[in-house]
């Protein structure tokens, strides 16, 4: 991941967060309906590792929310 995306990462793992929790739904519990492991989400969620958009496409279907939602940087500086 380059470092200037950074915030980016940031707010994207953040907003999963949110509507993954919104949905009840544990960090285990999506991951295995995106079919990855819980510990990548966890790093998708806190920015720990770049994420593909076929991963982010299936976290918004798995979250049944339009993509474009994950991408909504509310409070950001962009």
């Amino acid at each position: 991941m380059q470092m200037e995306l950074y915030d980016k990462y940031r707010y994207l793992g953040l907003n999963i967060a949110y509507y993954r929790k919104e949905r009840g739904l544990s960090q285990s519990e999506l991951a295995e309906k995106v079919n990855v492991s819980r510990t990548h989400m966890s790093r998708i969620e806190t920015a720990q590792c770049a994420v593909s958009l076929d991963v982010v496409f299936a976290i918004s279907d798995a979250l049944q929310i339009n993509p474009a939602k994950l991408f909504d940087f509310r409070g950001g500086d962009d």
